[in-house]
């Protein structure tokens, strides 16, 4: 038992005590007799717990679990976070990114392809489906849930083979019709495993783009819009090298964003279905009469996808790239205005309005966090991190196909889900934001020195000799005040005109904007016009 002393003593008590001893370790756990036995290494019971002290060799830390199986995967006990502690905010993608999704989508495409089958005068052994049969196969779909996934999963515990055991599952369900019974060895007629998956895949990306990226895209450059908006003649002190540089206003980031969300809108969803290696092989065998490359062709495209035509036993998965790409850019733009906001927010050019009953520290109570914005940044920079990979590795693929594609393409949801968490929090954050007007405006009154800039620029347009330099000389490194800038400016009456001395004397940093007023006015309509440029 001298192995003892690196088990965890689980009474509440001692448990984070560090004067725990071994002693009372000892007085505290007992052999187990029965089914631990096979690890060859002691196992003790300790309030409830069992401790396993084998890992303790390599680790130091010994392992801990419940007796019995592995607990019942919740909320609580999910190893992704996407599914535990975040679950509320993606839970709607689990219809389409879960193993019963996928096993779904697969089933989708198998009905359909067994009703184009039947609609092919050149396939004379599949006849035309009675109504009675029509409706069987749409109900099946319709209805289709986790019980008949499970029925799936079941049968592939035999197959070892996903798809093999859709087609499997499928046959069963026929049986029940005798008009499909007669039929059902035509399910996955001339079909290679990745016909049926690529299509799937497809079909994901097409429903949790359009139902799901794009409206949330949406909502988040409609608030940063209505944010630049009601910020608009609120000028601000502008940073350029993290330097106080020309005022400005908001709003870029609106019409940044409006680019990719449109650049991904774009990406055309492409799918094959075109047998083992692309040429219709099996097809053509069966029925060479048949111009399978049309036929097949426009199955695809009654999925509501396009057809790549020209393929290997994959879709090359190019198209994916363009999302996940197109994504990426849409992220880092948010991780941009994440982080210049968080910064804004820590100048105290915007206060956050505070909720009743949340903490901002454990131990400083006054402290109110941009939490949401490092939230969002956070899980962009995961969500990328997924997506690169993907990106990278999907349209690669050795000779005709490997397997590599297969596991990684199983993560498809997890970068989405990642970014639909962020754009989640960029909202929130957004939505606490109340803009400090007093503070843009102190922070621009003690930086006069920003108007170094249209007064060498008039005395330009007036000729007046070494203008960049001399105000150079005067502001580079100073602290200049409205007072000493004024001085300046009337120095000049000797060699510019009254009026242009007059103009620059009402000049001061909250007025000098140039015309971002106005370009924030036309941002709706340059947002609408983003569409027609790309």
């Amino acid at each position: 038992f001298a192995m003892t002393s690196r088990v965890i003593n689980a009474n509440p008590s001692t448990r984070f005590s560090p004067a725990l001893r071994l002693s009372s370790v000892r007085r505290s756990c007992r052999p187990v007799p029965s089914a631990r036995r096979e690890c060859s290494v002691p196992v003790f019971r300790t309030r409830g717990l069992v401790v396993k002290a084998a890992a303790s060799r390599e680790t130091g830390v010994p392992v801990v679990w419940r007796e019995g199986d592995a607990p019942e995967l919740t909320g609580l006990t999910a190893i992704s976070p996407l599914d535990g502690r975040y679950g509320r905010v993606t839970k709607d993608l689990r219809a389409i990114f879960s193993e019963y999704g996928l096993i779904r989508y697969r089933t989708l495409v198998e009905v359909r392809w067994l009703q184009t089958l039947a609609e092919l005068e050149g396939v004379p052994e599949v006849p035309s489906f009675s109504t009675e049969a029509t409706d069987f196969l749409d109900q099946l779909l319709d209805e289709f849930g986790t019980t008949d996934a499970q029925a799936v999963k079941d049968i592939e515990k035999i197959t070892n083979h996903d798809v093999k055991a859709i087609e499997y599952a499928l046959k069963t369900k026929f049986k029940e019709l005798p008009e499909l019974a007669a039929v059902m060895e035509f399910t996955h007629f001339g079909c290679t495993s990745e016909d049926i998956n690529n299509l799937s895949h497809a079909l994901q990306l097409q429903e949790a783009i359009c139902g799901h990226m794009l409206p949330m895209m949406d909502q988040v450059i409609e608030a940063i819009a209505v944010l630049a908006e009601q910020t608009a003649e609120v000028p601000l002190l502008a940073r350029t090298h993290g330097q106080p540089a020309s005022p400005t206003t908001m709003g870029i980031f609106a019409y940044r964003l409006k680019r990719q969300r449109e650049q991904l809108a774009a990406v055309p969803i492409l799918g094959k279905f075109a047998g083992a290696v692309g040429n219709y092989n099996a097809h053509i065998s069966a029925y060479p009469e048949v111009d399978w490359q049309t036929v097949n062709q426009e199955f695809v495209c009654s999925l509501g996808l396009k057809s790549n035509p020209y393929i290997t036993q994959i879709e090359p998965h190019d198209y994916m790239a363009e999302v996940f790409q197109a994504v990426m850019r849409f992220n880092n733009i948010l991780i941009d205005f994440d982080r210049d906001i968080w910064a804004y927010v820590a100048m105290k050019y915007f206060k956050q309005r505070t909720v009743e009953g949340e903490v901002g520290s454990s131990t400083m109570p006054h402290k109110v966090n941009p939490i949401d914005f490092e939230n969002s940044e956070g899980n962009l920079g995961v969500a990328n991190a997924l997506m690169d990979h993907l990106a990278n590795k999907l349209p690669i693929s050795r000779w005709q196909r490997d397997l590599t594609d297969s596991t990684v393409i199983r993560n498809l949801g997890s970068g989405f889900a990642q970014s639909v968490l962020a754009y989640t929090s960029t909202l929130k954050g957004i939505s606490k934001l109340m803009p400090d007007e007093a503070a843009m405006y102190a922070d621009l009154d003690t930086n006069w020195e920003v108007l170094a800039e249209p007064i060498q620029t008039v005395m330009r347009r007036y000729n007046v000799s070494e203008p960049y330099e001399k105000l150079k000389a005067f502001t580079r490194g100073q602290r200049v005040t409205k007072e000493s800038m004024q001085n300046f400016v009337q120095g000049l009456a000797s060699e510019m005109p009254e009026e242009a001395i007059h103009e620059l004397m009402q000049l001061t940093p909250m007025n000098y904007i140039g015309n971002a007023v106005q370009q924030t006015k036309n941002l709706r309509a340059a947002m609408d016009d983003v569409q027609k440029t790309l």
